[in-house]
């Protein structure tokens, strides 16, 4: 009977310790890729396209050279490059042909 009552409550005082790995992540990084995403497309608003651009090529450049992984951050760098090369087009355009009229 004592064997049936053993089986019944199971074993006790085992401790199970799981070590699961960090996840690495470059929260600077991101916030900096997501702003020059939101810059590429509001970009056509001159104050807010401007200030969304620098916010996110600092933020990127600072999660390029101080945080792991740099993945999105490199990426949000390129993009905030080419941000500036539209926007300059895109004012340099809009400003040459309010001289023409």
């Amino acid at each position: 009977m004592s064997e049936t009552q053993n089986q019944e409550q199971g074993p006790k005082g085992q401790t199970i310790i799981i070590n699961q790995p960090a996840s690495a992540s470059n929260g600077v990084g991101t916030a900096g890729f997501v702003l020059a995403l939101v810059a590429a497309l509001l970009g056509w608003i001159p104050v807010l396209g401007w200030i969304l651009w620098i916010i996110g090529l600092i933020l990127s450049f600072v999660g390029v050279l101080l945080k792991k992984p740099r993945g999105l951050a490199i990426a949000g760098l390129v993009i905030s490059v080419v941000d500036f090369i539209l926007l300059l087009s895109v004012f340099a355009s809009l400003s040459y042909i309010s001289k023409q009229f």
